[in-house]
Order: structure tokens, then sequence, then C-alpha cells
């Protein structure tokens, strides 16, 4: 699709459709004025036809407009983000396809509505200036709602990962190895493997392996663990075995050029998570694990480390098999990252499964709930200085009433110095959840109130606040005015 030839044809659409309605003319009108066919008419309103210069001057003399102005491609001023928007091509970037819509039906709504889209764009650009919201940034969050939106579980990935142990004769009740991933991808692929220590390059410090396609070089860094090396050298199996030739060249990224990039390192990843934590294996265990009455905490890390995994790996493949085979469709993911010394927690990564689920991310500068065990995990293993902290609770949100079970590994962030972040799980505690967990009522377990954020949190006497709740207190101040106004509004009716 020529991009420039499309914009030209829309923007005369809506210039078109513009100075009719401005003339208080409908399409039948101007048809029975120009003698062209309403249905013409309609069709180069929405930018699918361009008219010839014959039509566009008989256009000009009976809507009283010169032909220079009905040409320029430069929109009024109420219209110019529409403008911008179609210029910018953004509309051959965003996903629509993932989420069942055609670029037409886009097309059709800005053409039929041109102001209240307009409206709404130039809200969206504000708030995304006003929050400081990157390319990348929009692109990940179009790429959770399709994960959110399929439950993260992608039954072909995980077939195509059976397929490929098939091919390679992989057995998948077995972890695979680092040497037999290695072997796959020189002999089948022909990869060049080199380590290198890129922390002689400052700027590479942040990185942990790099691909050059021209000759299919994968380079490695020195300071990666087995864990992760097993699951870049699985990443690039599966770039490889889907045929996913626009790719990201690092890991962790640098940039995406476009959408298809995200949307194909988020494939890969998947692949590379179902082929080291086999769906079935995976499954097995943790039934083993649910049958303790009982199960302590050393239980589940033994439980991560029976696989040759980060901890993140195996949260996000429970994120999978969770809501897959064992029903539990209400969860959250949080990745949450702490820089020593600091007061500050962040939340880098999250995922919401079927609902939007406490806790959740802002882009405020708010203060996390410190309750949280994903806080404490991380406090924790910066007190005891262990390279792997696990802790549990029953999270209970006051402003909601969900209660969620939560468990949370801290480790030191591999990619930032001087860092330490959470990986956690929260599942909703319910009848059918309460059924696979029987421990849920356990002893072991202790059963904390908690907030989202402190500025929002209602909880009274919080020993742990890190501020105080001056959102709630600003939304009761305008309650209590409002109620006011509403009592003199009465008096006086």
């Amino acid at each position: 699709m020529d991009i420039e030839k499309d914009y030209i044809k829309l923007i005369f659409g809506l210039k078109l459709k513009q100075v009719r309605t401005q003339k208080n003319l409908s399409l039948f009108g101007l048809a029975k004025l120009t003698n062209l066919s309403k249905s013409y008419l309609n069709e180069i309103e929405k930018g699918k036809k361009y008219p010839k210069t014959d039509k566009i001057l008989l256009l000009c003399e009976h809507l009283d407009v010169s032909y220079d102005q009905m040409v320029s491609l430069k929109l009024d001023n109420n219209l110019a983000p529409i403008g911008e928007i179609l210029k910018s091509g953004i509309l051959k970037e965003i996903p629509l396809e993932l989420f069942g819509i055609q670029e037409a039906d886009l097309i059709d709504i800005i053409a039929n509505a041109p102001a209240k889209v307009n409206a709404f764009i130039s809200t969206i650009i504000e708030i995304a200036q006003h929050y400081n919201l990157s390319r990348e940034s929009f692109f990940l969050a179009a790429l959770r709602s399709y994960q959110e939106a399929h439950s993260n579980y992608f039954e072909d990935l995980e077939n195509k990962v059976i397929a490929f142990s098939k091919s390679f004769q992989i057995n998948l009740d077995t972890k695979i190895s680092i040497e037999e991933l290695q072997a796959i991808l020189k002999e089948e692929y022909e990869y060049t493997i080199k380590e290198i220590a890129f922390t002689d390059q400052e700027a590479l410090g942040d990185l942990r392996s790099i691909y050059v396609p021209k000759s299919k070089t994968l380079l490695l860094s020195t300071e990666i663990d087995d864990p992760q090396k097993a699951f870049i050298l699985a990443k690039e199996i599966a770039y490889n075995y889907l045929n996913l030739s626009d790719r990201l060249l690092t890991f962790s990224w640098i940039k995406f050029d476009n959408f298809d990039q995200v949307l194909h390192n988020f494939y890969a990843s998947y692949f590379a998570g179902a082929l080291l934590l086999p769906r079935q294996l995976v499954v097995d265990k943790i039934n083993a694990f649910l049958n303790n009455e009982q199960p302590k905490p050393e239980q589940f890390v033994a439980l991560i480390e029976s696989f040759e995994v980060s901890p993140e790996s195996f949260y996000q493949r429970l994120t999978n098999l969770l809501p897959k085979d064992f029903h539990l469709k209400n969860l959250f993911f949080l990745r949450l990252s702490h820089k020593i010394g600091s007061d500050f927690y962040q939340i880098k990564k999250e995922l919401h499964i079927t609902n939007q689920q406490e806790p959740h991310a802002n882009e405020t500068n708010e203060h996390y709930c410190r309750r949280w065990v994903s806080v404490k995990t991380i406090d924790e293993a910066i007190r005891q200085n262990k390279p792997h902290f696990f802790d549990a609770q029953i999270s209970s949100y006051a402003n909601s009433g969900n209660e969620y079970l939560v468990f949370s590994s801290a480790t030191k962030d591999p990619f930032v110095e001087n860092c330490i972040r959470s990986i956690s799980v929260g599942i909703l505690i319910n009848p059918t959840m309460k059924k696979k967990f029987k421990f849920i009522d356990g002893k072991p377990l202790t059963k904390q109130i908690v907030g989202v954020t402190c500025e929002t949190c209602a909880v009274k006497d919080c020993l742990e606040r890190a501020s105080p709740p001056i959102a709630l207190e600003k939304k009761k101040r305008h309650e209590d005015t409002d109620a006011v106004v509403q009592q003199y509004i009465t008096q006086y009716s």
C-alpha cells in the first residue's frame, strides 16, 4: 500500500466532507448539484478514491471554494492532529489486525466523525506527552493487551514446540541442556557462537547478547549465567524455527523499529519458555507441589531450580499454564525493580489476566505499597545478602476487598548494577483457586492488608507508609464539597 497516495486521498476526503457539512449539504444534495453519484462522493470522502481534475473543479464550483484550497494538504486547525496522525504512518504500525480491526474500519470512523476523532486523538497525544509515553511504551502496551486478550496462552506456539521436539528428537520429559541448544544452532542453523567480555566496552555493559545477521554470529557476554545463556540460545532457535526474520538483534533490547519486532520478540520468548519449561513437565511438578498440605518456601525454590531457568522465566511460564491447565484465569504478573540505597520501587513489567488486577503500574511517581510481598522480598534479599530470596503471602486489598495468594522471588537484576528486582505472581483467591491450593488456609501463610499506592491507600495507622494518602484526601475533600453544594441546590430549588 502506498502510504503517500493513501494520505493524499484521505486528506482530500476529510476536506471535502468538512466543506460540504459547513455548507449544510447532504451527500444526496451534493450529488444533485454536481451530477456525480452519491456512492462515488461517499468513496471520495472515505479516502478510497481521488477525483480527477475536472471533477475537483466541479466540486469547487458548487461548494464555492478555490481549487488550491481543496487540493492543499494543509488541514484546518480543528483537523490538524488527524492530519499529523495520517501523515506519520502510525496507522500502518498499530497492530490493528491482532484485535480484529481492519484499517478500513478505522478510516471509516475518522471520515464519519472527524471532529470527535480529532478530539480523541488530541487527548491521547496530550496524555502521552504528560506521562512521557514513548513509542516503545505504546507498542509494549499493545502487546500486553494482546497477551491478556488470549489469557497469555498460545496453543499454536505450544504445538510448534512439540513439533520442533519431534523433528529434532528432543525429549520434553527432561530439561534440554545448553550443549544441545548450542549444537542445534551450530549444526542446523550454521551459527557461530562466541563469548566475549561486553564489560570491556562501557556502552555494552547492560547487554547479554548480540546477533550479527550477515555472518550468523551470536556474541554472548562472558558475564551471563547458565539460565540466561539457555534462554538466549532457545530464543535464537525460535527465531529460526519460526522463520521470524524481522527481529531484534540484542538482548536485552535497545530499541524497536516497528511493532512486528515487538511481536516477534514475544513469539520467540514464548517459544523459548515453552522449550525450556515443557508444559506437561511443569504441570506435573506444580501438581506435586500442590499436593503437599503444608509446603515450605524452600520447596517452591527447589521447584524453580529443578529447571535451568531464571525465576522470571519460571513465573512467566506460570502465567501461560495457570489459566490454561489449572483454570485460574484471574492473576497478575509483576516485575518490581529497586536501586539499592534509593527509596523508590518501580514496576518494570506487568500482566493482568483476566481483568485489571491489583497491583498496577502508575506514571505519577506515587509510592507503591510497602506491604507488598514484592517489596518485602527485595528488602530481605538486600538485608540477608541472598542471591534468591523467596516468600509468599495473602494480600488483601483494602480498596477492593480482593485477596490474592502472591508468590515472589527477589534476585539481583542481571541488567542493572546495584539493582534488585522481584518477580511475583498473584492469584485471585476464590472457590476454584482454593480447590487447587489446599494449603491456602494453612498457618504458615500470613495475611496482609495492602493498598496499591500510599497516596491512594485508606489503611489507617500504617507503619510502612512512604507517603500520606494525599490523593485519597483530595478525593474526600471534593466529595465533601459536592455534598454541601448538593444541599444548597436542594435548599434553593
